[in-house]
């Protein structure tokens, strides 16, 4: 198990959160913690960078969907970048590849 680090930094678009380690059961309120301390304004973009992401479960997917709902809720937007191939998988599965808009890299993500 790796622990879960979340490095918050400002891009031109809005918001980046580099997500490294395990988002699971234990770890998934730090995210929801970390995205409720932002302040996101009208149509900024929140990106959750998860090139680091070793391991997500249910309780991490539902912290991605839970951080999708407080954008959204602030008139903003999200996007995921760098998703893992396991949590790619998980969200085409689930169908949620249809609901966040997905980039290859966080850069791209705030371009």
């Amino acid at each position: 198990m790796s622990p879960l680090t979340i490095t918050i930094r400002d891009a031109a678009t809005g918001p980046v959160l580099e997500i490294t380690g395990d988002l699971d059961h234990e770890t998934a309120p730090e995210l929801r913690k970390a995205v409720d301390a932002l302040t996101l304004a009208a149509g900024q973009l929140l990106v959750l960078d998860l090139a680091g992401l070793e391991f997500c479960d249910s309780s991490g997917i539902s912290a991605l969907l839970s951080a999708r709902s407080l954008a959204m809720k602030h008139g903003g937007g999200i996007a995921l970048a760098a998703v893992p191939a396991n949590t790619t998988r998980i969200l085409g599965i689930v169908g949620l590849d249809q609901v966040f808009t997905i980039h290859p890299d966080a850069a791209t993500a705030t371009a």
